[in-house]
């Protein structure tokens, strides 16, 4: 009698199967907090020992220690500029050097009101992607909405023309993918990724150099006239947030509209208490968070006992930040959609010294877009639920989201 083929439950959620609602299979990994895979990776489930781990100096999250990768080379090109690993992708020094060098033009303590100096030119790119809405009967949250605000403001910020959106709208396709397990070997994956990131390093070189003679008041000028990042790591920094800066938000914001369109109590709040977006936002990065694993896998650099299970030396291991928000044993009734929830420290931003470095435009990105929508759509009701989803595991959000509505409110 052939014996059948289990998957573990980390198998399960890969499956894109399990995309429109992964959360049953999170109470399953749960119950083993450290959990070794066939591939001899460690999954990590729990919040305790996720927190534990983002925070441990033994946790490398420098892909350069994994020699599979380490040993990628990939054919030089004249002109086309080889990028070193983002600062998400190194460990300490470099990486607290090259995170403070782009974080004294990003916010506190040396640009301390950028991020809130945005919110009026926000309201101006909602408000006329909302106008352009208003003799329309059906809309797509995502392609209407949710894609093309979060592009616009990392455009202005960064300084990257709006009109290439196509252009490095690709290579950004492309580099999320490779962050997705079911596409491929992670040699197969980090050699997509490293081609084009040379690609996009090659257009934002162009771009380094024009701003350079003439500098504006953008964060790309400011990396390049200051002087404290070399060249490479002023490219790499520039493509991982411009990639970084809108597809994490695409899927906030959209995810963020799915839940209130299904918890109409908390929507009609919100509509009338503008103020609550605060709290919305915050339960909606734990309850329905744009990324369930971050990009980056982590190695150990040493033997770690950690809830009676040993990780080797030199193993993977995949932090399931959305299952740790999830946790019974730190959020009571936890797949409970609850914006008035006390101490909800949730892992939808990571934690550790890789804590989330856009987190507060996106916090004030989504809390502005979903005021202005649930304010201005009238009468918003879903299509289809579930809709369909993206195909990455990681990076979860609705491929699109199609609304009927009976009109748009004036501003």
């Amino acid at each position: 009698m052939a014996t059948a083929y289990k998957t573990t439950a980390y198998e399960r959620f890969l499956d894109y199967a399990s995309r429109g609602d992964p959360y049953p299979l999170f109470w399953e990994l749960r119950k083993t907090p450290v959990a070794q895979q066939p591939d001899g990776s460690y999954v990590v489930s729990t919040y305790r020992e996720i927190v534990s781990l983002l925070h441990d100096p033994r946790v490398s999250s420098d892909l350069r220690n994994l020699p599979e990768i380490a040993n990628i080379r990939i054919p030089a090109e004249e002109g086309v500029p080889q990028l070193p690993p983002e600062f998400i992708r190194r460990d300490p020094p470099d990486h607290d050097r090259l995170r403070a060098a782009v974080m004294k033009h990003f916010g506190p303590p040396g640009t301390p009101g950028r991020v809130a100096g945005m919110e009026p030119r926000l309201l101006e790119i909602i408000t006329e992607l909302l106008d352009g809405l208003a003799d329309r009967q059906r809309i797509d949250v995502v392609d209407d909405f949710a894609y093309p605000l979060p592009v616009a403001v990392i455009c202005e910020l960064l300084g990257v023309p709006r009109e290439d959106e196509p252009l490095f709208h690709r290579w950004s396709q492309i580099s999320v993918e490779t962050n997705d397990p079911t596409t491929g070997t992670i040699v197969e994956r980090n050699r997509r990724r490293f081609e084009t990131l040379a690609k996009l390093g090659q257009y934002l070189d162009g771009l380094a150099d024009a701003h350079l003679q003439n500098p504006g008041d953008d964060l790309l000028s400011a990396l390049v006239t200051d002087g404290e990042m070399a060249r490479p790591d002023v490219l790499s920094t520039s493509a991982l947030l411009l990639i970084a800066g809108h597809e994490t938000t695409v899927n906030l914001i959209t995810n963020a509209m799915l839940t209130l369109l299904r918890h109409p109590e908390v929507l009609d709040r919100l509509r009338g208490d503008p103020g609550y977006a605060v709290k919305v936002v915050e339960e909606l990065l734990r309850y329905e968070p744009p990324i369930h694993m971050p990009g980056p896998r982590r190695t150990a650099l040493e033997d770690i006992d950690i809830a009676g299970t040993t990780i080797p030396k030199g193993s993977v291991i995949i932090l399931v930040l959305a299952s740790g928000s999830r946790d019974p044993a730190r959020f009571a009734d936890p797949d409970r959609f609850d914006p008035d929830r006390a101490d909800n420290q949730h892992l939808g931003f990571g934690g550790g010294i890789h804590f989330c470095f856009g987190a507060p435009l996106a916090r004030l990105e989504t809390r502005l877009a979903l005021t202005q929508l649930v304010q201005r759509l009238i009468n918003p009701r879903l299509v289809v639920d579930p809709p369909t989803y993206r195909h990455p595991p990681n990076l979860r959000g609705p491929l699109h989201l199609p609304l009927d509505i009976d009109g748009v409110r004036a501003a």
